[in-house]
């Protein structure tokens, strides 16, 4: 985002809000003041850009997610202060755009804390990439998941970190909660299925992925005043 776009995302305060749907969540990476449960409509969160470096590699890719249209998507907004908004939104263009993958949008959001709307940055699927992924089943997904590895790491745990962090904040996302049992069925030795409590079901739609209602947001502690900021030196950052 040029210097000149800079001002087009920011509130009328000059407050920024970056919608988070994956590894935004659980490892922001940015300074902001708050945090809140969010929806997106218009868009849904999906596996559907392959990972050939950070969660794979050429040879076996992996998967991340992405905003993809249609459905809704329920997720976090976070709230970045006047005078750490431009250099938060390079941070963001670096881990999010230099791969190609996605595109930058400003779209409408609802705090569920608040029932305020905010317009909040987001990064949504190019599906004219070479590495958008169409119409993968969930068994297709949870296969190439259960062998991806690239150098954030194995791709299983970027989905279960995903779906752990996504309940916690009260939020059961049935089309990863399906890929997440059918990763779980594959290694039944595995000690981080995604099983719930006993006798917890959740219930797997048909169609874009509708999300369940969001529960008790005790997670939402752990994202305000998170301090685990910018990557130092040649540290890596999620990307596809």
């Amino acid at each position: 985002m040029t210097a000149d776009s800079v001002p087009e995302a920011l509130d009328p305060d000059g407050h920024l809000h970056v919608f988070a749907y994956g590894s935004l969540i659980w490892k922001p990476g940015f300074p902001h003041v708050s945090a809140h449960p969010a929806l997106l409509r218009g868009y849904h969160r999906r596996f559907c850009i392959w990972s050939h470096s950070y969660r794979g590699t050429p040879e076996a890719p992996g998967l991340v997610l992405g905003l993809d249209r249609g459905g809704a998507c329920r997720g976090v907004v976070f709230r970045v202060a006047p005078d750490r908004a431009a250099e938060v939104l390079a941070y963001l263009d670096e881990r999010e755009m230099s791969g190609g993958v996605y595109h930058r949008r400003l779209l409408p959001v609802r705090l569920l804390d608040t029932g305020e709307a905010r317009r909040a940055v987001a990064f949504v699927a190019d599906r004219r990439a070479g590495q958008y992924c169409a119409d993968l089943a969930p068994d297709a997904a949870a296969a190439v998941i259960a062998r991806g590895a690239g150098v954030m790491g194995a791709n299983r745990d970027y989905l279960l970190n995903t779906v752990s962090h996504l309940r916690e904040l009260g939020v059961r996302d049935a089309g990863l909660e399906r890929i997440a049992a059918l990763l779980a069925a594959s290694s039944p030795d595995s000690s981080t299925g995604s099983a719930g409590p006993a006798g917890e079901s959740s219930e797997v739609s048909t169609g874009y992925p509708q999300e369940g209602p969001a529960g008790p947001r005790s997670g939402f502690k752990s994202l305000i005043g998170n301090t685990d900021f910018y990557p130092q030196a040649g540290e890596p950052v999620e990307k596809p």
